[in-house]
């Protein structure tokens, strides 16, 4: 089970490349049910979720990559890249922040994974988040890939004016 929410930012962390992070690459096979493949440094993953905003059942397997190679071409939409950042939070929580590159450079979002729906509702975050888009479809990956060019002009123009 995963159960996250999501935020858009006010301001991006001072430092930030004083944290690990990882250089991530993915695709949809299908949006519904969501396949996704992605590349997370040197490592490959094939990934199935169930339907759910704050919480999901997730099913991973690893590629090599030649299945991931085979796979990338059979994606449909958008191949989302971005780094995600990995910063230590309260209460051994991690804060993953991911700055998007491609066709949707200038977008910044982060994550909160939690163990449980009761600590997701208590959780109060830093003063650097901005509005919470755990419950708007259009703010996950899935949905991001499904865009059309000028879709995503428009989002990011949005995002980046309205991040409070």
């Amino acid at each position: 089970m995963e159960i996250e929410r999501k935020f858009l930012l006010k301001k991006i962390p001072d430092q930030l490349d004083a944290y690990d992070r990882h250089e991530l690459e993915q695709g949809y096979i299908s949006t519904s049910p969501v396949i996704r493949i992605r590349r997370k440094d040197d490592n490959f993953i094939l990934t199935v979720k169930s339907v759910g905003l704050l919480s999901h059942e997730e099913f991973e397997l690893p590629l090599n990559s030649d299945e991931y190679a085979t796979l990338l071409k059979k994606v449909s939409g958008n191949v989302i890249t971005k780094t995600r950042y990995i910063i230590p939070a309260e209460n051994d929580l991690i804060i993953e922040l991911d700055v998007f590159h491609g066709i949707f450079e200038g977008f910044v979002m982060a994550e909160v994974e939690f163990p449980s729906e009761e600590e997701a509702k208590r959780y109060n975050p830093p003063s650097y988040f901005g509005k919470e888009v755990t419950y708007d479809p259009a703010f996950y990956n899935a949905s991001l890939s499904e865009m059309s060019h000028q879709s995503v002009i428009s989002f990011i123009l949005n995002v980046t004016h309205n991040s409070d």
